[in-house]
């Protein structure tokens, strides 16, 4: 891991058709965030001076060919391509995906370079980036492969924090999905993250049931009593706060969640539902459990608005700031993990 006074936050374009662009200009406009960062953005001069223009934004970029070369106090471009490119706002097309997965591979290799500090990925089409090199879902399941670690998405704000069991599984495939291997590698995982990220001692997470009602006591489907229950009273008997499974249906509405310093839901919809209801566009992707901090808003491209000058910046610009701050927990828990006199005195 890095160690320098300004953090260097890479940027991975996203869809040049959807609102990624406009939300990474709007950000980095603001020029007192050059004075927590430094930023790189993984496109091309030639691009991002057509959406400065089109934007009228009053942005400078600093071309560079290499990320090696970042400047300090200055909006980084790292020219991951040279021609032209066409854009049209508001269109689904093969060719975006192609510039979208571009930018992401070279910003990955980046990170995992340690060239940059953090990755903050714009938002992707999961349909136009498929190809015969590219077969992943998203983000998440690209970074699994490149990155070291147990990923796992984690959806989190200020006052909700939100993990998947599964993510981009189909609902008919959930259940057999989830087993016992499974839910003890991810609550390790949301364990050791709120621990070591976001600086909670003793962390307290719940977990959501796999059926309606937790299964009713079977009469709709066993899996809550033969893999979640014993499960998760076996994490319990470790010494760990886990608590579970609760009703879905329920628990947000009831407040119950803000007992609860996390919680883990059992599917993509059952955790990003209530969560985008309850903070949508404050909210932050958090890919949790890599060795490196990977970050992103909690929207998509939204065509409907793209290239219009309309799309909120606010989700991208808390993406930044988050990623910043568990880069910087990450250092601050290295740093006492190596001082055993300040270890010894955490365990009075």
């Amino acid at each position: 891991m890095r160690k320098q006074e300004k953090i260097v936050v890479g940027i991975s374009i996203g869809d040049l058709n959807g609102i990624g662009s406009e939300i990474v200009i709007k950000t980095f406009e603001d020029v007192r965030i050059l004075e927590l960062c430094t930023p790189v953005i993984f496109a091309s001069i030639k691009t991002m001076s057509f959406l400065k223009k089109h934007f009228n934004s009053p942005i400078q970029f600093h071309g560079i060919n290499d990320a090696k070369r970042v400047q300090h106090n200055k909006v980084n471009v790292v020219n991951v391509w040279k021609e032209n490119t066409d854009i049209t706002f508001g269109q689904e097309d093969v060719k975006a995906g192609e510039y979208a997965i571009k930018s992401l591979r070279a910003a990955t290799l980046s990170l995992k370079n340690e060239e940059i500090d953090t990755l903050v990925t714009a938002p992707i089409n999961k349909h136009n980036i498929q190809s015969e090199n590219f077969k992943f879902p998203g983000h998440t399941d690209y970074l699994a492969q490149e990155i070291e670690g147990n990923s796992l998405m984690f959806m989190i704000t200020e006052f909700l924090k939100v993990g998947l069991l599964t993510d981009h599984v189909p609902v008919k495939d959930v259940s057999s999905h989830i087993t016992k291997t499974l839910i003890l590698s991810k609550i390790e995982t949301i364990y050791n993250t709120l621990k070591t990220d976001f600086g909670i001692r003793k962390p307290k997470i719940a977990v959501l049931g796999i059926n309606p009602h937790t299964g009713d006591n079977g009469v709709i489907g066993d899996e809550d009593d033969a893999v979640m229950r014993p499960t998760l009273k076996e994490i319990r008997a470790s010494g760990k706060l886990v608590y579970g499974p609760y009703a879905a249906d329920s628990f947000f509405g009831s407040n119950a969640y803000k007992n609860f310093d996390a919680i883990i839901a059992s599917y993509h919809d059952q955790g990003l539902i209530p969560f985008k209801t309850l903070s949508f566009g404050q909210g932050v992707n958090f890919t949790a459990g890599l060795n490196r901090v990977r970050t992103s808003p909690d929207h998509g491209t939204a065509y409907e608005i793209a290239g219009k000058g309309e799309a909120d910046e606010s989700s991208f610009k808390e993406a930044v700031f988050t990623g910043i701050q568990i880069f910087n927990n990450r250092i601050q828990n290295q740093k006492l993990e190596e001082n055993p006199l300040k270890k010894a005195r955490q365990k009075i």
